[in-house]
């Protein structure tokens, strides 16, 4: 059994939940990050098997909240060995239906949650790891495919993918590894919706599977990235979409 130190952001539900369920189970301690959910986190934390386990709270859109949750969860668990940036937002803004200012308000968000705050995040965890540290991004095949309704999703997530190779290469001399995951659909709260008929047909029709992903499915592959075993996958960034996109 591992006895890791792990931080998750935005682990109260969907993916980032399945992601803490897992690696509790895989014996580590884990820092249960929200951002508006306290009653959520403190149930999943009294849901996790083991001990020592944490709820720490922030937005990571502002850098001094990010820092003091890190540190704060840095504290909680004695370190951090592990840090999976899995926090974000997708806002729906069609570019011909978004007034100017809705727009730049659009932007702004989304970046400052899904590119920035990992970002910062990151920075800060890193001067907690030691060798053999690991760092696991959730992104999007949107960053690949495009989000025409939501270009700033899209957007981010590329980035994302293009932090996390940085880093790949720049931690590599410190022994700490970073990977990342870009799933398709997934099934979640935050997911229900579109997943209704008749959308939801078209969407499970996107892959051959005729399915969706579930979450414990993305995270049974951030816990092999995160694992001893990864450190030569350091800088790759893992499809999990069914085969529903195919990039060359």
């Amino acid at each position: 059994m591992s006895n890791r130190a792990v931080l998750v952001t935005g682990a109260s539900r969907g993916i980032g939940r399945a992601i803490a369920v897992a690696f509790a189970a895989a014996g580590d301690r884990v820092a249960i990050h929200h951002r508006g959910s306290p009653e959520l986190a403190e149930r999943l934390r009294a849901e996790l098997p083991g001990e020592g386990h944490a709820v720490v709270r922030a937005d990571i859109a502002d850098p001094g909240e990010a820092r003091r949750m890190t540190e704060e969860a840095a504290a909680a668990l004695g370190g951090i060995d592990v840090l999976v940036n899995n926090a974000g937002v997708f806002l729906h803004h069609p570019i011909m239906e978004t007034s100017y200012e809705e727009w730049q308000a659009v932007w702004r968000e989304t970046l400052a949650v899904n590119l920035v705050g990992p970002a910062n995040v990151t920075w800060n965890a890193v001067r907690h790891m030691a060798p053999g540290g690991r760092i696991v991004n959730v992104s999007s095949r949107g960053a690949f495919r495009g989000e025409p309704d939501s270009p700033a999703y899209g957007a981010s997530k590329a980035g994302l993918n293009a932090l996390g190779q940085s880093l790949a290469v720049a931690l590599a001399p410190l022994g700490i590894a970073v990977a990342t995951v870009a799933p398709g659909f997934v099934e979640t709260d935050m997911t229900n919706e579109h997943l209704k008929a008749p959308r939801g047909d078209e969407i499970r029709a996107q892959s051959p599977f005729g399915r969706v992903a579930r979450p414990e499915e993305i995270a049974a592959a951030v816990l092999y990235l995160a694992s001893p075993a990864a450190e030569w996958a350091s800088g790759t960034i893992v499809d999990l979409n069914g085969a529903s996109y195919l990039r060359s």
